[in-house]
């Protein structure tokens, strides 16, 4: 099995390109807020963590930035109890697409978290910086110190550029991105196939 690993800035359109690979998907995104709808226990550890804030059962995204408005220690204390449950989900899905030719991980903080295995292929998303402020403002709970948190969260990006064995280049029309990264996993599957 062929692990592909987007990696990118927030909002630089790593589910968009993953969905193109056209394979099974991991996005960590998604499992979140179906934890955050669906899992009582975390919701039991949350709200034990921050009886101010997190109050109400599915969780409400609304209440986690509060807490991590108030204090700049949340976001932290929020990853160590949400990050193992999903840690484990994405062992059931690899445990589940294990004779899959190939899948997409799209998790954020992959490389932080040391999830990344030595022979994944990592592929760089690069977007121009005003097609991500514009894509963040756009979102529903779009504030600018949660922004400034999470760029500081994902380790230097430049870092993670050298890292990849691709860049894609993110800024062109839909039509002509599904033509590069099909090219792309051809490439991937042939060189794979091949060594």
């Amino acid at each position: 099995m062929i692990r592909v690993c987007v990696l990118g800035s927030i909002a630089s359109g790593k589910s968009f390109i993953s969905k193109l690979f056209n394979c099974p998907i991991f996005n960590a995104d998604n499992e979140v807020v179906d934890i955050y709808k669906k899992d009582k226990s975390c919701f039991k550890k949350l709200n034990k963590k921050f009886p101010n804030h997190v109050k109400s059962f599915p969780i409400k995204k609304s209440e986690l930035i509060n807490a991590i408005s108030s204090n700049n220690k949340s976001l932290k204390l929020i990853s160590s109890i949400v990050h193992p449950i999903v840690r484990e989900r994405m062992k059931k899905f690899l445990r589940e697409k294990k004779n899959s030719k190939m899948i997409v991980l799209d998790v954020p903080l992959l490389i932080e978290n040391k999830l990344n295995k030595k022979n994944d292929i990592l592929i760089f998303i690069n977007t121009q910086k005003k097609k991500i402020l514009a894509r963040v403002k756009k979102r529903k709970y779009y504030d600018k110190k949660i922004l400034k948190y999470l760029k500081q969260n994902q380790s230097n990006l430049l870092k993670k550029k050298k890292l990849a064995n691709y860049v894609i280049d993110n800024n062109f029309a839909p039509s002509i991105m599904k033509h590069k990264v099909n090219l792309l996993k051809n490439k991937i599957l042939y060189e794979r196939n091949s060594s």
